[in-house]
């Protein structure tokens, strides 16, 4: 988990966070817990999504989490939210079963890459970098399947690059990257052939071959296995469940 305080400020900020909806558990004077929300409309729900979790280790398995919610429920349906959002890594059990408490379901199931690309690579493409605003949003594939932090409303906030990829004049794919972490935050082909992926995949190669990818969809079969032939190894998997407040 990243300890620099400037990764959290960047992340947050282009999440939505608003710390007058987030809270927190004290002991005293002294935070044992927190709920940090970004907030935001997503789709057609004024959503509250839980940006950021921490209980102290000596104050687990008090009910912290829970406790919060239930201070905060009331709070979030009195500013208009009607849906809560948030991620835990699969293997968490403790914390599935604490958010299952509080009444969240779980809604899609996504895996996480990181690696150096070690694919047989093409030279024969064409790489264009473009801005934000001219990415055409309601035509690219796959918009629903991403996570809050890779969507397009957090993407608008943070500081990545956008390229496009061709192959003789027409474009193929396109992807969304921080070229000094390698963070990949989108990446998609326009028709889902080995021959697009290949290209994609030099392209991204030609500005970094170490790249992390955050939150595939497992229902995107053939993204996965491109990304695994790719080199990339799967380090967590994460749940991402809801909870409508009314």
């Amino acid at each position: 988990m990243p300890i620099d305080h400037d990764f959290y400020r960047e992340r947050w900020e282009a999440a939505g966070v608003q710390y007058n909806l987030s809270y927190g558990m004290f002991d005293g004077d002294k935070l044992v817990g927190f709920i940090i929300n970004a907030i935001d409309n997503r789709p057609g729900y004024l959503t509250a999504y839980n940006s950021g979790t921490g209980v102290i280790p000596k104050y687990r398995g008090q009910r912290i989490v829970k406790s919060i919610y239930d201070y905060a429920i009331p709070e979030l349906l009195k500013n208009g939210i009607t849906k809560c959002q948030l991620e835990v890594i699969t293997e968490n059990e403790k914390a599935i079963k604490s958010y299952e408490g509080i009444g969240f379901k779980k809604c899609k199931h996504y895996k996480c890459f990181k690696g150096e690309i070690t694919l047989n690579l093409q030279s024969d493409f064409d790489l264009k970098k473009v801005s934000y605003n001219d990415m055409n949003w309601e035509v690219l594939p796959n918009q629903n399947l991403y996570s809050w932090d890779n969507q397009k409303e957090s993407l608008a906030k943070a500081n990545f690059e956008y390229y496009q990829v061709g192959v003789e004049g027409k474009i193929q794919s396109y992807f969304i990257m921080n070229s000094e972490t390698g963070y990949i935050a989108q990446l998609e082909v326009f028709k889902d052939s080995p021959l697009q992926w290949l290209s994609l995949f030099s392209a991204i190669q030609s500005i970094n071959k170490d790249v992390r990818i955050n939150n595939i969809d497992d229902s995107l079969t053939s993204k996965i296995n491109t990304v695994t032939s790719a080199g990339l190894k799967n380090t967590v998997n994460q749940y991402e469940m809801e909870l409508y407040l009314k």
